[in-house]
């Protein structure tokens, strides 16, 4: 673990604005700046991490994939509407009895023809088939680009609440590494207490053991800092066999979240919130446009019932041995074209159109049942997120209601201990009631900062691409 990575408990009230700060935004750098793999030691800040993921993420560049896909189905579907063009040659041998102009009578000859020629031919009309096929999958491009839009968005805030993890820890580890040092500059007094025979030498070996309590407590915070850097890692696809540095970016104090003022913090409406979400959020959005390609997959099906009209041009030649003439002359004299309109009424086709225009309904009835489904997925999303964003407010004024008073007990009984009116289990007590507020009121902050950062995130309101303004 890079000491670059650990983070002293006075900047805790600056971290909690960066990580605010990075999931209601996040500016690109400079391509310069932003190296696709970094090398083993470079320091990675949260914006070089957000950028590092959106272009090593698995899940984006799988999405960004099938947005090139929809945009090939949208070039065919296009290309429907052309004419195609062919260009026809080939050759026979006639072998067996023929009429030979020439001597006026039927003999056995072999001869070999060539022909060459183009064709051409158009659809005029087929039922709308290619108008609606063209705006299903014009509809459906819009879904998976509204798609790739919302997996970015989960993919920078998954980035941020894995950087929150790893500042969290490390900020849990800072407060098990001062209390071992709390515990081992209270053994060196009670030492000099036993030397001086004023206490007992079993709180000595009492002390001791608090001590060695502290040292695992220090080495279970520092491997949970680990696993929070394996997650961070995972995310952004990188070597895990090498060491990187995490460096979260540092705000000013003013711009910080002060976490003690709760008045300050913003305040939300539920009914605005979920006429937000359901006007931003992208997955919506998407599955909206695939509602609308599901309807003209109906009007696609249904065209097999309609009357289809095609063109068709067509020019060729042809050349014979069996005839004297030379091979261009013949090429010239039997040069030729011809233009056909056909038009075709599908009178019975096995119930084809019927069954496509089925399946194209229940298609479209899915679509609704899983746009409606969505919905109330995202509403309860956006309502439980409110409802924890104001239970974490109370638990942050519980917490630091419980801080206070724990450091105030646990100064209180350390001085009662020295003048010999408390015994050393009071002060252990005291001590461990004050070590678990402060993680309670570490865990507090942190937990109401990624609370208020979930509205973003639920409401669909994250843009990746806007420099932000520290809150």
């Amino acid at each position: 673990m890079s000491s670059a990575a650990r983070l002293k408990p006075s900047r805790v009230a600056t971290i909690m604005g960066v990580a605010t700060w990075a999931i209601l935004a996040v500016a690109p750098a400079p391509a310069a700046a932003q190296p696709l793999v970094p090398s083993p030691g470079t320091p990675i800040t949260l914006t070089d991490a957000v950028q590092i993921a959106l272009n090593q993420n698995v899940t984006v560049r799988q999405a960004r994939n099938t947005i090139e896909q929809s945009a090939t189905n949208v070039r065919q579907a296009r290309m429907q509407f052309l004419p195609n063009f062919s260009l026809n040659t080939g050759t026979n041998t006639n072998v067996g009895r023929n009429f030979d102009q020439n001597e006026g009578r039927i003999i056995n000859k072999t001869s070999q023809s060539v022909s060459a020629g183009v064709s051409s031919g158009v659809t005029i009309f087929n039922g709308y088939q290619n108008v609606a096929n063209l705006r299903s999958a014009q509809a459906n491009e819009e879904a998976t680009e509204q798609t790739f839009s919302r997996t970015q968005q989960t993919v920078v805030f998954t980035v941020a609440s894995n950087f929150l993890a790893l500042v969290t820890n490390q900020e849990q580890l800072g407060v098990q590494e001062q209390n071992l040092i709390a515990q081992e500059a209270l053994q060196d007094q009670v030492e000099r207490f036993v030397q001086a025979g004023t206490r007992a030498v079993s709180d000595l070996y009492q002390q001791q053991a608090a001590v060695a309590s502290a040292r695992l407590a220090v080495l279970t915070a520092r491997q949970a800092l680990d696993l929070a850097e394996v997650d961070l890692v995972q995310t952004l696809q990188l070597d895990p066999s090498q060491d990187y540095t995490f460096v979260p970016p540092l705000l000013s104090d003013t711009a910080a979240i002060v976490a003690d003022s709760l008045p300050g913090l913003p305040r939300y409406d539920l009914d605005s919130l979920l006429a937000q979400a359901f006007v931003q959020r992208a997955d919506l959005s998407a599955q909206l446009s695939r509602l609308e390609a599901a309807e003209q997959s109906i009007r696609s099906a249904r065209g097999g019932r309609l009357p289809s009209v095609s063109m068709s041009l067509g020019y060729n030649s042809a050349y014979t041995n069996a005839n004297d003439l030379g091979f261009f002359n013949q090429f010239d004299q039997r040069r030729g074209g011809s233009v056909g309109l056909s038009v075709s009424l599908p009178i019975f086709d096995r119930g084809n159109a019927s069954i496509n225009t089925q399946q194209a309904e229940l298609q479209l009835e899915n679509a609704r049942l899983t746009l409606e489904q969505q919905r109330q997925g995202v509403a309860l999303e956006v309502k439980r997120a409110l409802l924890d964003y104001e239970a974490a407010q109370e638990q942050l004024v519980a917490a630091a209601a419980q801080k206070r008073a724990a450091d105030l007990a646990a100064t209180t009984m350390q001085e009662r201990y020295r003048v010999g009116a408390a015994t050393l289990v009071e002060v252990t007590q005291t001590r461990a009631s004050q070590v678990q507020a402060a993680s309670a009121y570490v865990n507090a902050r942190y937990n109401l900062v990624f609370q208020q950062s979930l509205m973003s995130y639920y409401t669909g309101a994250l843009n990746i691409n806007q420099t932000p303004l520290a809150p």
